[in-house]
């Protein structure tokens, strides 16, 4: 299943701060980068996780854009995983995978029932999916940096080099 050139499924999560968070609040303000990750325990997504605490203040300030970051992973281990690794992004509860399902999908996995595939989506200002990658391997992200330059670059991607779809 594929988002792109879609328009994105609206949700409403609460986050790490307590607060609801819907993507269709967020994109009155401008694009937003959803960031589906599968849970605290997850390294390769705190790696990812950090690159956009590193640059939310500038993704904001710079593009008026957004960073929302949900998984299905209880609020109490969100919160663990927000303070253990200095991010300074809220993360989002999706506790019945709803946004997860939307986005990326549900994996079986036989120790982890709440395994899913990771994904980056980048929504324009309309609501319509510009970027999505979705994971096939536990490495394989899309980072901040290249995200940044690509909404700069007004959704194309100027060096090449980014590993998902674009429209």
């Amino acid at each position: 299943m594929s988002l792109l050139g879609e328009p994105a499924p609206d949700f409403t999560v609460e986050n790490t701060g307590r607060k609801q968070v819907s993507l269709s609040e967020t994109l009155e303000s401008g694009p937003t980068v959803v960031v589906v990750f599968r849970a605290g325990w997850c390294s390769f997504c705190a790696e990812q996780l950090q690159t956009f605490s590193n640059l939310a203040y500038d993704l904001w300030f710079n593009h008026d854009t957004d960073v929302v970051a949900v998984s299905s992973d209880s609020i109490g281990n969100l919160t663990e995983m927000r303070d253990r690794y200095e991010l300074t992004i809220q993360l989002c509860s999706d506790p019945d995978f709803e946004v997860t399902e939307a986005y990326t999908e549900r994996r079986e996995h036989p120790r982890r029932p709440d395994y899913t595939r990771s994904g980056l989506f980048v929504v324009d200002e309309e609501g319509i999916v510009r970027y999505e990658h979705v994971s096939e391997a536990a490495n394989d992200r899309t980072y901040a940096n290249a995200v940044r330059y690509y909404i700069d670059a007004e959704y194309e991607d100027p060096f090449g080099y980014m590993p998902g779809s674009s429209v």
